[in-house]
């Protein structure tokens, strides 16, 4: 057994002088036995079994490996003249290290350990029994491949996290899964980050397969799953079969989500005012989001405070429908659908039912678009005009109608009015009947169909009706509204149009009259 006073000056000295101290001491003696373990408390709500709420294993090798441009550090113990400050060597190249007496030495692939035993064997030709230790003082920039469902896919340079003034430290944070795809400018609504595929390339030309669920990150915090990237991996996000819509704005504020200062071309077809194709960007000074038709005219469709880099504003269905002029009164809101061609080629038709939104508040039926889709507005089997009233006063209807009121009210022209009016509502707009000339029993509503065809019906007056089809409907873009005369003032406009010839000679006659 070894003496008390061995065993204190064993628990003085460093690993390193320990390690030689041990390999130094006579193979026949003995160490003492380690002492037996602390026992550690456990909480009184620990689970009995902790395996069944632990999360599944994290498929990774984080182990560095070490290759061109890294720069380490070597202490051979006992050695001064090549430890220290004096043992700091980049990798050049090709892979290999210059050292002192041993030359170079391929180290390109290997682990910390593996590089140590490396040296420690050409060094054993010239120490005995050597005892190398590495250190990792920089790591290089790594280069890095990201496909899929992010914004700019392509190759990129991903630098270590360096200090404040610029210099890396030992120990800095090497780059993670999420700061690769905040480089690719995030994610598209149509990732599936719970199945991200990682290829990390190994030595012998091998190659390792890392399953990666970002969605573990969001929903428990477990920081885990965002792993470290090494040199030559290549990123894969893969497109999600069916998009869950309340993940899907959980998704869209991750910190790797798509970029909102980034504009987006997308298509509004069908029931809208102007069907084409825009683009919604946002405006960072003003912290507006605007759409661009076209025609280049511009919309500003909505505007957060206060002001800071940190305010976001989704694209969304029902901004892309406000651009194009909000939806027509014939509109099917339940059955908008958007159309989307994902990165692998595939579509996608994802339906949205905004009557949800308005009615019961769910905001996940607002999806959030992105480059390339298409919203398509059908039209609506039937209208219903109680259903045509809140959606007339949503969001995504037009700001106003323009309709026509002619013939005998007292401002008679085009008006532009909210897009729930009602033709009673229009008639007091124009004035009002004239009474001396108006049939205000009845007027005549002529309307431009979608097919080319023209309505014309005759509607009876009742200013005291509720909005109904019958007597009083909701009115449409571009409807007339057509006033006709009374009897008694198409009959005197006939009279004055028969003595209009002979008014000279009544005027005579007034004349002689007047020196009777």
């Amino acid at each position: 057994m070894i003496a008390n006073s061995t065993i204190n000056i064993l628990k003085s000295l460093t690993a390193s002088t320990l390690m030689a101290a041990i390999a130094a001491y006579p193979s026949g003696a003995q160490l003492p036995p380690p002492p037996p373990p602390l026992p550690i408390p456990v909480p009184a709500n620990f689970p009995s079994n902790p395996g069944t709420t632990s999360p599944p294993p994290i498929q990774s090798s984080e182990v560095y490996t070490l290759g061109a441009g890294d720069r380490i550090e070597i202490d051979i113990f006992n050695v001064p003249e090549y430890s220290g400050p004096n043992g700091q060597h980049q990798i050049l190249a090709d892979g290999t290290l210059s050292l002192p007496l041993i030359g170079n030495l391929e180290v390109q692939g290997m682990t910390l350990e593996q590089a140590a035993d490396a040296i420690r064997g050409r060094y054993a030709k010239y120490l005995r029994r050597p005892v190398i230790n590495l250190k990792l003082l920089a790591s290089r920039p790594l280069q890095i491949a990201i496909a899929g469902e992010v914004n700019r896919p392509g190759a990129y340079t991903v630098s270590p996290t360096s200090s404040p003034n610029g210099s890396q430290q030992i120990g800095t944070q090497l780059p993670t899964v999420t700061r690769a795809l905040q480089m690719a400018g995030g994610i598209t609504p149509s990732a599936d980050v719970r199945q991200i595929k990682i290829r990390r390339p190994q030595r012998g030309g091998l190659e390792q397969i890392i399953n990666v669920n970002l969605w573990e990150l969001l929903q428990g915090g477990d920081l885990r799953t965002d792993i470290t990237l090494r040199d030559g991996d290549a990123i894969y996000i893969p497109t999600v079969t069916n998009i869950n819509r309340e993940e899907n704005r959980t998704l869209a504020d991750a910190n790797f989500s798509s970029e909102n200062t980034q504009p987006i071309n997308i298509a509004v077809v069908g029931e809208v005012s102007r069907p084409g194709t825009y683009t919604l960007a946002k405006d960072i000074k003003t912290n507006q989001t605007i759409g661009i038709d076209s025609s280049g005219n511009q919309t500003i469709l909505s505007q957060n405070e206060p002001v800071s880099a940190e305010t976001s504003s989704q694209n969304t269905v029902t901004k892309a429908i406000k651009m194009a002029g909000g939806i027509t009164q014939i509109a099917d809101i339940r059955q908008i659908q958007v159309r989307r061609v994902t990165r692998n080629g595939t579509e996608q038709n994802i339906n949205v039912n905004l009557w949800e939104l308005l009615q019961n508040g769910d905001i996940t039926q607002d999806i959030m678009l992105q480059q390339g889709d298409t919203i398509i507005v059908p039209k609506a089997e039937t209208t219903d005009e109680g259903e045509n009233a809140a959606v007339g006063s949503s969001s995504f209807a037009p700001n106003a109608i323009n309709i026509s009121v002619v013939g005998e009210v007292l401002r008679p022209g085009a008006i532009a009015v909210p897009p729930n009016t009602s033709l009673n509502q229009a008639l007091l707009a124009a004035g009002g009947f004239n009474k001396v000339r108006a049939n205000m029993e009845s007027v005549e509503l002529i309307r431009l169909n979608q097919n080319g065809t023209v309505l014309r019906r005759t509607v009876p007056i009742n200013f005291g009706v509720a909005v109904n089809e019958e007597t009083n409907p909701l009115l449409r873009n571009n409807d007339v509204i057509m006033v006709k005369r009374s009897g008694r003032a198409a009959f005197s406009d006939r009279v004055g149009g028969a003595i209009a010839p002979l008014s000279p000679f009544l005027g005579i006659l007034r004349v002689f009259d007047l020196f009777r």
